[in-house]
């Protein structure tokens, strides 16, 4: 059974980093990509980035000059370090992987950011 479990989010300041991590448990097959969603109270969901099995990656133009997304060489764990943040970045941060089937999401981590 594939499990997601993301972690490193919390508070921090206006300015500051984080990086997020997302642990993947169980085998994937056939991954086309994963990637990083995030979804503010009273707002729709947003995508942020995808890293895709050729290690391509994408990142949205609202936080490229921020963001970055990347992974482990044995692509169990995908990051997302999110630098400069600001208080908008406020929002639960959850990653998925989908293969050409099915698609996995973990719980998501808060991430608060005080101006």
């Amino acid at each position: 059974q594939v499990q997601l479990v993301e972690s490193g989010g919390g508070l921090v300041q206006a300015g500051g980093s984080l990086r997020l991590s997302c642990a993947v448990s169980g085998r994937l097959f056939n991954v086309i990509d994963m990637g990083w969603f995030r979804q503010a109270p009273g707002k729709e969901r947003e995508w942020l980035a995808l890293i895709a099995r050729d290690d391509t990656a994408a990142v949205a133009d609202s936080v490229k000059d921020r963001f970055i997304i990347s992974r482990d060489n044995r692509k169990i764990t995908v990051y997302l370090q999110m630098n400069n943040v600001k208080p908008d970045d406020t929002a639960v941060y959850s990653c998925y992987a989908r293969e050409s089937i099915n698609e996995y999401w973990g719980q998501g981590t808060q991430v608060t950011v005080s101006s």
